[in-house]
């Protein structure tokens, strides 16, 4: 009895430790900066004088310059990570985002707005990739499913506050309140240490570190890598695609009530966080991520049918299954940890923080197939086919990609 109070003890001592509290609490400004800009573009572009035509093109713009910085970011943060250290990334690319979210609430016309979301989402992109590498390597291997589960459960709350920041504060005053979130958070630095087996590579001068080009240079490693960016797939087409464009599959499904994507978004990150903590401890009970993922995306999968071809008539309806979506791609978080754990610790950081930014550019292409079905086919099957497309990908990747459960992490990629 005793031996057990202790092991409890130990095991919540080690999740509720100073790096997993401030990666939990970096991902969750982080995931509150991401969304913001898709939340107040239409208030921001309109008050800086745009008429109704030019706010879709330019917003588009927008957009596309700040995921174009998280693919840049990715592979940068990510480089340093493995170089210079997990926490140097994770505290610079907090200080990054918030210091350009600060600036946009200050900004006055779309050209600047563009180069600031540019490198706000460049800092976006290193917070989730160094946080969860460094929790994988400073949890024991049976905490480290749990533990990252956690981060990401925590973290994907706030797409909840930010939608509710823009409800109750001016655009200008929710970047303001991001900006300072990622300052304040910077305070808890404090007490966070950087990860051992990190400081065992680092001394070792013969391994190379951070190599991004090493990914694509060994036949086995990189199909190991396009797995871990496949495995990803679905969880950006219910967010890009059928969240996102959620008041067009609500017209097409004849729903009297116009459907706002912004809560239909909402909805499905909170449903996300919740899937995000039972991921973890489902990994944990089957002793498998693989079994975890595979059984999340199938039921995503099921899912996204009914949200098609279920009859849906009501936006109430449309919000619930968006909620139940979201749940079901709450295997995001275990999708990283499993990019982190098929890599070195000289390719760990690289792999972890690029793998999750690959997945949100493919959005692009996504949308672009999305956008041409639609010439041909109707907006609920272009949906379906796009959908049909992922899902294949998807499971083909989860079953498979090698099972890391309880792999040890301190080895190096040659």
């Amino acid at each position: 009895m005793t031996t057990t109070i202790q092991s409890d003890r130990s095991a919540a001592s080690h999740l509720l430790s100073a790096p997993v509290i401030v990666a939990a609490l970096g991902y969750f400004v982080d995931i509150y900066d991401l969304l913001l800009f898709g939340i107040v573009r239409l208030p921001s572009l309109i008050s800086l004088g745009l008429s109704e035509e030019a706010v879709s093109s330019v917003g588009a713009s927008i957009l596309n310059w700040q995921m174009t910085g998280l693919l840049l970011g990715g592979i940068l943060w990510g480089v340093l990570g493995d170089k210079k250290g997990r926490l140097s990334v994770l505290f610079g690319s907090i200080i990054t985002y918030s210091l350009a979210n600060i600036a946009c609430g200050f900004v006055q016309d779309p050209t600047t707005y563009k180069v600031l979301r540019f490198i706000a989402g460049v800092g976006l992109a290193g917070e989730l990739g160094a946080g969860i590498t460094l929790v994988s390597e400073i949890l024991p291997k049976e905490l480290r499913a749990i533990g990252t589960s956690l981060v990401a459960g925590i973290g994907l709350l706030g797409a909840v506050v930010g939608y509710f920041t823009v409800e109750f504060f001016d655009w200008r005053n929710a970047y303001f309140i991001g900006g300072g979130l990622g300052i304040a958070l910077l305070l808890l630095r404090i007490g966070v240490f950087e990860s051992g087996i990190f400081e065992h590579v680092k001394g070792q001068k013969h391994v190379e570190k951070g190599n991004f080009f090493a990914l694509f240079t060994n036949r086995e490693r990189l199909i190991r890598y396009l797995k871990c960016i496949g495995m990803g797939l679905p969880t950006w087409f219910v967010i890009g695609i059928l969240a996102t464009f959620s008041n067009e599959f609500g017209k097409a499904l004849g729903i009297a009530e116009a459907i706002k994507p912004g809560l239909a978004i909402m909805w499905c990150y909170v449903g996300l966080s919740a899937g995000d903590f039972l991921s973890g401890f489902l990994s944990h009970w089957l002793k498998s991520r693989k079994k975890a993922v595979f059984i999340l995306m199938l039921f995503t999968a099921f899912c996204s049918v009914g949200f098609l071809y279920a009859g849906i008539n009501t936006a109430a309806q449309l919000y619930t299954v968006s909620a139940l979506l979201g749940f079901g791609i709450g295997y995001w978080a275990m999708f990283v940890t499993i990019g982190a754990e098929q890599f070195g610790t000289n390719l760990r950081a690289t792999a972890a923080t690029t793998v999750p930014n690959m997945v949100r550019g493919t959005v692009v292409l996504m949308t672009t197939l999305y956008a041409s079905f639609k010439g041909t086919f109707s907006i609920i099957d272009s949906g379906a086919l796009v959908g049909l497309i992922c899902f294949a990908i998807g499971f083909y990747c989860i079953l498979t990609i090698p099972e890391t459960h309880g792999r040890d992490l301190d080895f190096i990629e040659e």
